[in-house]
């Protein structure tokens, strides 16, 4: 599982990145979790307002941060395919 964590480095970016660590963790899942700061590689994602969340190079959701149980949501939809 890859999941990639988009945005500057700003407070939500980094609560995102925080949500995401704390799900994988109650799950018991590893992933590779990869912070994107480049502002060009996050608009490749189409991502005009940070943070953004990547699972497995689908864009689940940018412009805000999202909890923990949507992120766990996200997480099993990508592992069940």
């Amino acid at each position: 599982m890859e999941i990639k964590v988009l945005g500057t480095g700003c407070a939500r970016c980094k609560a995102l990145e925080q949500n995401v660590i704390n799900a994988l963790a109650e799950m018991g899942v590893a992933a590779d979790v990869e912070k994107v700061t480049d502002l060009n590689k996050i608009t490749d994602y189409g991502v005009m307002m940070t943070p953004g969340l990547v699972v497995n190079n689908k864009l689940k959701v940018f412009g805000r941060v999202p909890d923990k149980e949507e992120i766990k949501k996200w997480i099993q939809e990508e592992m069940s395919q």
